[in-house]
């Protein structure tokens, strides 16, 4: 059940293999299917509840309920789109007439642009948080650091301040941007911080190092959303000499084909909410509770699939532009569908922000190199932080729980069958060939918890509740089997897929 992509596993007979494949695809084919019907029979009532638009394509509604998706859709239009468009022809302009000057030329960029959006008090809330954490970092104790970011994380929690914030826009879009920007924000800010405590004492003045994280904090292409970049890396990087820079600068042809990319998988996302509405369903007890069993699953795939399609978007784009500055952005998403374990959705989904946790977070507490008890706090801690930054919610304090005793016993397992004993036993007493089914076997039911827990943290506890009920106690003996020989499946496709890059 690793997820580790050195391990290579055993081959399987090609047969074999394909039938996986068939099954597999099949499976995701036939339940959008099933789901699409289920769409297109209930359209009428799910549009006197939900806020189903007019499509882009002749026939169909478009799902607006999925309020990230549609957020980040109607910035862009309005402004997000051209600041970045504007930050491209920025850095291009710098770097061919003024390289020396190109990292000022990013921070005034980003403030500016930060200002046109945020305004002018959005941008002073900001820019008190970077003098307090900039200002305590000095003083070059983590605990310290911690604890002042931690407080300006929860301001956005205190409903006079709240209210007052909100006062400042005329629409509650522009003060939630403010909110994404201040939470994106602190982990840039501790990254800095921490990064401070943990370097010997150097002689840049601090001037300089106040330039660097005013350049890194408001960096635009990753200003709103991220991905994440840790501050050591986003220095060095953008210290690189111009030569060795553009040695490795993305050609013409690297842009375009990225772009189109992005294009694509822009119009896939639409696509998926155009013939499923899978967000206006999970809104309502009642429809996943009449929803067919093959829709049922469709839903599921659905959901998940379409939030790994959704960030390829609003990674991939930022990520692009970010290669233009001779930044190595982290990788995108790797494929929900070919994810087996816990431990491979945090390490392969969303890198930035796995490299963030465990640099300073789980190594600094001990991680798997100080036994198996400060293994299990620094998991623990490492999963509440990410439930404190996502905003603290039940459901994600469901979700948190779930991935961290999901990680706690993939872990265990890999443990117990990587021991000499055992792993000795299994070895004269099976082939190699068993062995990869057993673990895809094993891996089918880490999968199931794994949607599971997506489901919660995608549609809230109401909607893993009923799954949980219909799959599990309803549906033991008639909807789990069949779930889970799908999901050997996927995990048989993932495991051969594992070794190829993401």
């Amino acid at each position: 059940m690793t997820s580790n992509p050195n391990v290579h596993w055993a081959p399987l007979p090609r047969t074999e293999l394909l039938v996986y494949w068939l099954l597999s695809f099949g499976s995701h084919l036939y339940s959008f299917y099933e789901l699409h019907r289920f769409s297109k029979e209930h359209e009428a009532g799910l549009v006197r509840q939900f806020p189903l638009e007019r499509g882009l394509f002749q026939g169909f509604k478009r799902d607006a309920s999925d309020f990230e998706w549609t957020f980040w859709s109607e910035w862009a239009q309005k402004s997000l789109l051209w600041t970045l468009i504007g930050h491209a022809v920025v850095s291009r302009l710098c770097s061919v007439f003024y390289p020396q000057f190109q990292v000022a030329a990013h921070t005034v960029y980003g403030l500016l642009a930060a200002s046109s959006v945020l305004g002018l008090r959005g941008v002073a809330v900001l820019l008190l948080h970077v003098a307090l954490s900039f200002s305590v970092a000095q003083l070059r104790r983590p605990a310290l650091c911690w604890t002042c970011n931690l407080l300006l994380l929860c301001t956005l929690h205190v409903p006079p301040l709240q209210d007052i914030q909100r006062g400042w826009y005329e629409r509650d879009e522009e003060y939630y941007l403010l909110l994404f920007s201040v939470a994106v924000g602190t982990l840039r800010l501790l990254s800095f911080s921490l990064e401070r405590c943990g370097r010997p004492a150097v002689h840049t003045g601090s001037f300089l190092q106040l330039c660097w994280l005013l350049s890194y904090t408001f960096y635009h292409p990753f200003f709103y959303n991220g991905p994440v970049i840790t501050y050591n890396d986003y220095v060095e990087q953008m210290q690189t000499p111009a030569e060795d820079g553009d040695r490795h600068k993305p050609g013409a042809r690297y842009l375009l084909l990225r772009s189109a990319r992005i294009l694509m998988w822009w119009c896939i996302a639409e696509y998926m909410i155009h013939v499923m509405y899978m967000h206006a369903i999970q809104s309502n007890e009642t429809y996943l509770e009449i929803l067919p069993t093959w829709a049922l699953g469709g839903l599921a795939l659905a959901l998940v699939q379409f939030f790994f399609v959704k960030y390829l978007v609003l990674f991939g784009l930022p990520s692009t532009l970010a290669t233009l500055d001779r930044l190595v952005p982290p990788g995108l998403p790797r494929c929900v569908s070919i994810m087996y374990s816990f431990t491979g959705m945090w390490r392969h989904f969303d890198k930035g922000l796995y490299r963030w946790l465990l640099r300073y977070v789980y190594v600094p507490l001990g991680g798997s190199h100080h036994g198996v008890l400060y293994k299990m706090l620094s998991t623990a801690l490492a999963f509440g932080f990410v439930c404190l930054w996502h905003g603290g919610h039940d459901y994600l304090q469901c979700w948190a729980l779930m991935n961290w005793l999901g990680v706690l016993v993939e872990t265990g397992l890999k443990a117990l069958f990587g021991s000499a004993l055992l792993r000795s036993f299994l070895e004269r007493r099976s082939s190699a060939a068993t062995r990869r089914r057993c673990a895809a076997l094993l891996s089918a039911f880490s999968t199931a918890m794994l949607i599971l827990s997506n489901l919660i943290f995608l549609g809230g506890i109401h909607v893993g509740r009923i799954f949980w009920k219909r799959v599990f106690l309803q549906g033991w003996s008639t909807v789990a089997p069949p779930m889970l020989a799908f999901l050997y499946c996927f995990a048989q496709v993932g495991l051969e897929w594992a070794p190829h890059p993401p």
